[in-house]
């Protein structure tokens, strides 16, 4: 399956944040320019605008997903160089109008493919539709850092980066090792290695504030910036993510993300108080390798809540950058609050989807046991 690794053009970032910057610097804009970015979006799309000296404008979404285009002010085009979309969930849409609408208006398009690493984006493959498109290696492998920014029609001007100091190459090693042995590698020593960890981790676990907390807390735009860790935008990628990089296969992570979508849609088909946010056919998933299961629920709040204080892979872009453009009847407002995503991830087991499957739908029954109010 084509990914984003197989565009003409293409460099190697910490991060799909820092690919998102280092394509703005690419384009060489005017100080101040504005940014379009989607309403419902993750903050680290937001970050690196804020970061490159430049102004964000939002854009609405269509129930489909790509940019309410029609509802996007004259006013707001003529400030705009750049426009960045993405491909939600893994799964991946014909940007056909969107780049023909860049193309009249003089506008570059950031694709970004941090949730769609492989697949088709209907008449091309990922990554082909925009000037730039920036992904996110460490959201399909098992790497403690690694982004990309590639092109399928410009240049790449060299990328003048620091070298990330030795403490933190022998971190990067590190962190790799702790990630095998949780996920059960190394069996002839993992008890030495699982107790190891345990030490190391003491410390950060006793600093580490509920994720319930997290959830209903509104940061201020300082805080999220900070949250966003943007603080090696500029340095490469760590020996061990390049190494791994090179050497992991491809193919598991495809079809594991498939199997496990699958199972997802196979739970949620006709059941009170949620449903899938797209209709979910035989043949839906087989041009891509999805992120999430985007699973819509009517009332979300407290079952979002229950199911992240049962550690279960499950988040919801909740956390839209402070005074975000609020436009009537927009998707994406409507997608932040009552769409669940949950993990695809190739090495969540059959068990855990099940799991956590079962705990949504559990959640939901007690819910429509109760009396209760529909948030819209």
């Amino acid at each position: 399956m084509h990914s984003v690794e197989n565009l003409k053009y293409k460099v190697l970032t910490t991060s799909g944040r820092a690919a998102i910057y280092q394509a703005l610097l690419q384009l060489d804009l005017p100080a101040y320019s504005s940014v379009l970015i989607p309403t419902y979006h993750c903050p680290t799309m937001v970050a690196p605008v804020l970061l490159a000296n430049l102004n964000v404008a939002y854009f609405g979404l269509l129930p489909t997903g790509l940019p309410n285009l029609g509802a996007i002010e004259e006013s707001t085009v003529q400030k705009c160089k750049v426009m960045l979309v993405p491909h939600y969930f893994g799964l991946g849409k014909s940007l056909k109008e969107v780049r023909e609408w860049c193309d009249k208006r003089g506008i570059a398009l950031i694709e970004d493919c941090a949730h769609c690493y492989f697949g088709q984006a209907g008449e091309r493959a990922v990554g082909e539709w925009g000037d730039f498109a920036t992904a996110s290696l460490s959201k399909f492998f098992p790497l403690p850092e690694a982004g990309l920014l590639a092109s399928a029609r410009r240049l790449i001007r060299p990328i003048v980066s620091d070298k990330p100091p030795l403490k933190a190459q022998v971190k990067g090693c590190v962190d790799v090792i702790e990630l095998a042995s949780r996920y059960q590698r190394f069996v002839g020593i993992r008890i030495f290695l699982t107790s190891f960890f345990k030490l190391k981790n003491i410390r950060s676990q006793k600093s580490e504030v509920s994720k319930v907390s997290e959830v209903i807390k509104k940061p201020e735009a300082t805080e999220m910036m900070r949250d966003c860790d943007m603080t090696r935008i500029d340095q490469s990628p760590l020996w061990a993510a390049i190494a791994l990089k090179n050497i992991l296969p491809r193919g598991r992570i495809i079809l594991q993300r498939q199997i496990n979508f699958a199972s997802y849609a196979s739970y949620f088909f006709n059941i009170l108080g949620a449903k899938p946010l797209f209709p979910i056919s035989a043949g839906s998933v087989t041009s891509a390798a999805p992120y999430v299961f985007p699973l819509w629920v009517d009332d979300p709040d407290s079952i979002y809540q229950s199911l992240r204080a049962l550690n279960l892979p499950v988040f919801r872009w909740d956390r839209i950058w402070p005074n975000t453009t609020v436009f009537p009847g927009d998707t994406g407002a409507l997608w932040s609050h009552h769409v669940l995503q949950l993990l695809c991830h190739q090495d969540l087991s059959t068990a855990d989807i099940d799991r956590t499957a079962q705990a949504v739908l559990h959640l939901l029954q007690i819910q429509q046991m109760k009396p209760h109010t529909v948030n819209t």
